[in-house]
Order: C-alpha cells, then structure tokens, then sequence
C-alpha cells in the first residue's frame, strides 16, 4: 500500500535527481564513505564468506578521481579574484565580505556554490531575510541591523517544488526545502528535528512531524506561518548541466560511474595481489613423514616420484589487473579533460556579436550560468531592501584549451603542484602525449632539473685570515 503523501514527500521531479545522490556523496567523500556504502558499490562474490568480503572491504581504498576532478575544474573561475561592478550598491558590496552571515565572502560563497552544482549537477542560492520583530520601516530594520544574505541550498534538501509561466518567464509558486530545527527536549537539554520549510511569493509556512494529543501515529502539522515584503520566492538555481527548469545532471556523472568501476577493480587486483604474495607448499609421496621447514631441516622420501616444492602464481594476471586500472585511471583523467575543450560552435548570444571570439568548453558555459545566478541574487538581496539594482559580478574565465592532450595536462600538472601527482609521473604523461621528445630519459631529464634549480651561495672567506 502506498504511503500518504505529506509536506515531507518528495516530489517525482525531486526523487528523479536524487537517484544520483548517494553516488555523488560517496565518492566526494572518499574511502570511509564509499565502506559504510559496502554492497552498493562494492559486490559480495557468489560464495563469497561474510568475513572475507567485509576484510576486503575494509582493506580497499579510494582513487579519488571524482572528487579531485571535480575540485580541480571548479575551483578554475576563482582562480583570480570575483570581481564587482561599479553599479553594485555600496551597501551589498559591503554586505559581500560576509555574504552569508557566517563568514563567507562573495568570492567564498561561490566557489562553495561552483563545487556542488559541478558535482551535482544543480544547486540553489536562497536569498533570506531573518524576521526583524518590532520594525515597521526598512529605517527600523536598518538600525536593528537586520539584512539580507545568501545561504547555500543542497539540493538533496530540495523536496519539491510548483512553477507556473506569468508573463512569458517560468516563475517558482511554491518550494518546499527541508532543514534541521533545534527545540527543547525536557528541562535542560535541546535536539534536532527535521522541518521543512515552505515558501510561496510574500509568504512562508514551518511544518514539524508531531504527535497528536490524543495519542496515535506522527504526522506533519504547520507550527509557524508568516509573511514577507518581497512578492516572490528568493530561490535562485544554479545549473552544472541543465535537464529542465530547476532540474540538472551531474557533468561528470559517467565519471563518477568509472570511479567506482576502479574502486571495484582495485580491490580484486589487492586480492590477487595477496593471494600471489603467499606461495602455497606442494608435498608429493613424502608419505607420513612429519615436514619441517627451515634453514637447519630437511626432507626425505623413499619414494623416487618424491617432490617437495613453492607453487607461485605466473604474476600474468596481476600485470593484466594492473595495466586495466591504469588504462581506467587514463580514460577518468580524458572525461574530466574534456571540460575544458573548447568545441566550434560552441558559442553564447553575446559571442555571436562579434567574430573574433572563440567558442567556448563546457565549464566556461557553467561559470558563465553561475555568474549569471550571482546577478539574479545580488538583484534579490537589492529588492529585499528596496535599492532599485542590485549590480554584476565578473568571474575569470580564460582557461579553455584547445586539444584533449593539453586539458588533460592541465589537470595532471595541477595535480603535480598540489603533491597528488609525482615529477616523474607527470614527465610519462607529457611524452605519453607528444609534448616531450621520445629520445628523452627521466634520468637525463632529472639531472637538468637539478642544474636548473638555483645553487645556495657559498659563504666567502675574506683573503687576509687576520681581516677582521
């Protein structure tokens, strides 16, 4: 029997999106979430003991392909600092340095912001204002200190939401977001509960799960209602790869799914690997006799077909496992890459006015989307308080490249900066791609870098030993 629908059921649109979650969140948080995840990512072998597959469990460890891709490619429009527009109000700019009350600026915000709508596939930027009692004018507010600022809206906490088309634009009627709330829990102590939170234009209702008076099963109630001056709701969607209004895909969802493919891969091939580490002892016709390994004993048979002998794994599989992860690691390094390509064609509606511009890749497609929801929301933040703009924002957007090879270079030298990739490593890759001369060595290559580095001065002695 399906269950009653209520304020906390999710909406089809919202489930769809959320069968991704799970993955996403996994793999941005690494090994311990991808072991507490064990049968959704990693599969039991038929006939497998319980004890041998939780042991491998425990022992397997994460390639963070996912995750540091996505951190390398988002966080590329903040590698120079957002900028603001001379038409932003003097007042949000200063509002800017702590655009979310809790200590983020604007350039802090977004970049946060850039992260989960590349993972993800969308995000949300809510533009809030706390309800100022006893202040009936913007002047009341304006002493009392009360302003409004940005919170950053995951959508796994998006349960749904209404839209309908006024004047041409698809315009939010409702939305319902869940939150945590603190509320009393006997005498002394406090605990959260879930709440969700329900926003229509120039108005917002609370609902708790409570339990009737009279006894009998939980259910959703309003415990708090309220109205507000702005006219709409202050929900701003923030598009990684776009599906439908307020609805995204993770960019780099196939990704993801070979991440995991790795992860699976890397446990057989540490399996295998400690199976082959540990050579089995064959005995043939050696009768009865009690064996006795070490370096002062010895065996004996009377028996001519007598053997005593290591078996050891021919290794042949191994090299095999090794060579896939590395050939898997190679495609997971081009899918990232393939972000930062710049396609023919690939061009936005100011682009086209003028011919000497180039196209542009996919994450400078998603920046620009983002600095344009950075705009809708100063203009948010501009209406809440009666400033008539609310200004631009500028992101940095020169990183597209031209071929595969040189965006995948990109990321590995990133990754070589940061210490997750080695010099001699990065060195491969370059001649992997053509960039450096087949003729080269490491070992040659190495011992120039040495030369190069700058030398310490040599303290000089003065020429007369008496010189003081």
């Amino acid at each position: 029997m399906e269950k009653p629908r209520t304020v906390r059921t999710p909406s089809q649109a919202a489930e769809a999106m959320a069968q991704n979650w799970q993955l996403i969140d996994a793999l941005m948080v690494g090994t311990s979430a991808m072991r507490v995840a064990t049968k959704a990512f990693m599969p039991q072998w038929p006939n497998e003991p319980d004890g041998s597959y939780q042991d491998r469990v425990k022992t397997a460890t994460l390639f963070p392909a996912f995750s540091r891709t996505v951190e390398v490619l988002s966080s590329k429009p903040f590698s120079k600092p957002l900028t603001l527009s001379d038409d932003v109000p003097d007042r949000i700019k200063e509002w800017s340095e702590d655009i979310d009350l809790q200590g983020r600026n604007l350039h802090a915000f977004a970049d946060s912001i850039s992260t989960d709508a590349l993972a993800r596939g969308i995000a949300g930027i809510l533009v809030d204002h706390p309800p100022v009692k006893g202040a009936r004018t913007k002047a009341d507010e304006k002493k009392i200190g009360a302003r409004p600022y940005f919170v950053q809206i995951s959508y796994k906490d998006v349960l749904g939401w209404k839209s309908k088309r006024i004047n041409g634009v698809e315009t939010l009627t409702q939305l319902r977001l869940l939150e945590s709330a603190i509320v009393e829990d006997g005498p002394f102590h406090e605990k959260l509960v879930e709440q969700v939170r329900v926003l229509y234009p120039g108005k917002w209702e609370t609902w708790q799960e409570r339990t009737p008076k009279e006894g009998g099963e939980k259910r959703w109630v309003k415990v708090d209602d309220g109205t507000t001056s702005l006219k709409k709701i202050p929900f701003i969607p923030v598009y990684g790869k776009r599906t439908g209004f307020m609805m995204g895909e993770p960019p780099l969802l196939e990704l993801a799914h070979m991440n995991v493919e790795h992860w699976q891969s890397k446990s057989d091939q540490q399996t295998i690997l400690h199976i082959a580490r540990v050579p089995i002892l064959f005995a043939k016709m050696l009768g009865e006799a009690n064996i006795v390994v070490g370096g002062s004993s010895a065996v004996q048979s009377d028996s001519e077909h007598g053997d005593l002998k290591y078996v050891e794994h021919s290794g042949k599989a191994i090299e095999a496992g090794r060579l896939s992860l590395l050939d898997l690691e190679d495609r997971m390094r081009q899918i990232g890459a393939e972000l930062l390509v710049i396609k023919p064609g690939n061009t936005s509606i100011t682009q086209t006015l003028a011919d000497n511009e180039p196209g542009m890749c996919a994450l400078q497609r998603i920046a620009q989307g983002l600095e344009d929801a950075l705009d809708s929301a100063l203009q948010l933040m501009a209406e809440w308080v009666g400033e008539g703009k609310g200004g631009h924002v500028q992101l940095f957007k020169d990183y597209g490249v031209h071929s595969l090879s040189e965006a995948s270079m990109t990321l590995l030298r990133e990754m070589n900066v940061d210490g997750t990739l080695s010099d001699e490593l990065l060195f491969i890759e370059a001649q992997r791609r053509g960039l450096v001369s087949p003729d080269i060595t490491w070992e040659d290559e190495k011992g120039r870098i040495a030369q190069n580095r700058p030398k310490a001065r040599e303290a000089t002695k003065p020429s007369n030993p008496a010189a003081g």
